[in-house]
């Protein structure tokens, strides 16, 4: 047996292996840290050396050798052995602790899931918002002898002067007049929205159009024949279901989707759009309407664009200059609404989609991406964007006399029905409104 392991160690403990102090001189021929003797190494000077706990080249110690394998100093961390003279200044050496590395990949990482799983939450969480915001009022499926179906998406959008929601006083700030147009108000807008691979095409029919309104049943069970009036006599007496059927009654094509909008609502819109700009090439006053604006580009608040769109007494041929007022104000709330001060702006962007969204009434099936889609061609049709273009159905007689509604419009039978058949069936759009 070996004196050492007999004098000093029982056999119940582990042996601790020597330290590696490079402060202590080791005597030759010793063993494990101690002298042929049995007593502990003393330094140059004659001391003993410190405990590694105090000693101040404790950190120093793994540079300067190799601990024996399994060992360590002390601290629970055992170190690897490696190249150089080790010490407090020099390179790294034997029984260095490699540093352990970022994970910026890992980071990035967390960082990038954490932004698309808020980005998702948000997006489904303000599709749901603004879906709850629409009015769905309108079942075209119930309307009765339909067109076919056609080619392409066809939209029917309206504007409503319903005034049931303004305040006298809103009505006289609004050159609105009394509501005296029934249940339903009147509709001085009203055009078709055609989506298709030949172009989208804008379509204004005027409200003075000399149509026949088919016979339908009313609110209160009763059956009305057919009739001829204008058409904003339809808006009248059935609002958008019967304003629908007339349509597709007169032109042929099938209406895919409906979207109608109040005075309140447009003036609500364009106000927290913060305005919209329009270039006049000519002064426009219409004592009417409220309209007195020089010529040039300014920007129009709510109370001003409404006045716009509704002024006609001014133009040559009334109710179809004004047909190009709306079709020029509808384009330039698509450029504004899709601007990224709108879309990036979440203050701008969320009161917008409310002011907007909360006003609009359209056809049951209607959903936000057909909504949004329908901003999407008007904003083409608006820049002229390939083959798109807005127009006005051909006009044959814009003073044709009636002997219930007065002066009347009669379109061009011929050139009306090409055009559409044209739009029914997707076909490039050949007609002029000239």
């Amino acid at each position: 047996m070996n004196e050492w392991s007999e004098r000093w160690n029982d056999g119940s403990t582990p042996v601790d292996g020597a330290r590696v102090m490079p402060h202590v001189q080791r005597r030759p021929g010793g063993y494990g840290g101690y002298d042929g003797y049995g007593q502990p190494p003393r330094s140059s000077q004659g001391e003993p050396p410190l405990p590694p706990e105090l000693s101040p080249r404790r950190a120093a110690a793994p540079r300067g050798g190799a601990a024996p394998r399994g060992m360590g100093d002390g601290s629970g961390t055992t170190y690897r052995a490696g190249l150089g003279s080790g010490g407090p200044s020099g390179p790294r050496g034997a029984g260095s602790k490699l540093p352990q590395p970022k994970n910026w990949r890992r980071r990035i990482g967390w960082t990038a899931l954490t932004l698309v799983v808020v980005l998702v939450v948000t997006t489904v969480a303000t599709y749901f918002w603004a879906d709850s915001k629409l009015t769905r009022t309108i079942d075209l499926s119930a309307l009765p002898n339909r067109p076919a179906l056609g080619k392409g998406t066809n939209y029917l959008i309206a504007g409503s002067d319903n005034r049931s929601n303004l305040t006298s006083q809103q009505q006289q700030q609004l050159h609105t007049g009394s509501d005296n147009e029934g249940q339903y108000g009147n509709s001085d807008t009203m055009m078709i929205l055609h989506i298709g691979s030949n172009g989208d095409t804008l379509l204004s029919l005027p409200r003075d159009s000399y149509v026949t309104i088919p016979a339908f049943t009313g609110t209160s069970g009763a059956h009305y024949p057919a009739t001829k009036h204008k058409l904003n006599v339809a808006f009248s007496w059935g609002g958008g279901q019967l304003l629908a059927q007339t349509v597709e009654y007169n032109t042929g094509i099938h209406i895919d989707h409906y979207a109608e909008i109040g005075f309140g609502g447009f003036v609500n819109l364009v106000n927290t759009l913060g305005g919209v700009t329009m270039c006049l090439d000519k002064p426009l006053v219409d004592q009417a309407s409220g309209a007195n604006f020089q010529a040039g580009c300014q920007t129009f608040n709510g109370a001003q664009a409404l006045s716009f769109v509704r002024e006609r007494h001014q133009e040559a041929n009334q109710d179809l200059g004004r047909e190009k007022h709306q079709q020029q104000f509808l384009q330039a709330i698509a450029h504004q609404t899709e601007t990224p001060g709108v879309l990036l702006n979440p203050f701008t962007l969320y009161p917008a989609l409310g002011a907007g969204l909360e006003t609009l009434n359209v056809d049951k099936d209607m959903s936000l991406y057909d909504l949004a889609q329908m901003m999407m061609a008007m904003k083409d049709v608006s820049s002229s964007n390939g083959n798109s273009k807005s127009m006005i159905v051909p006009v044959g007689n814009p003073n044709y006399s009636t002997k219930t509604d007065g002066d009347a419009l009669l379109w061009d039978k011929i050139k009306a029905q090409q055009l559409f058949s044209e739009l029914q069936n997707d076909q490039p759009v050949a007609v002029s409104d000239n």
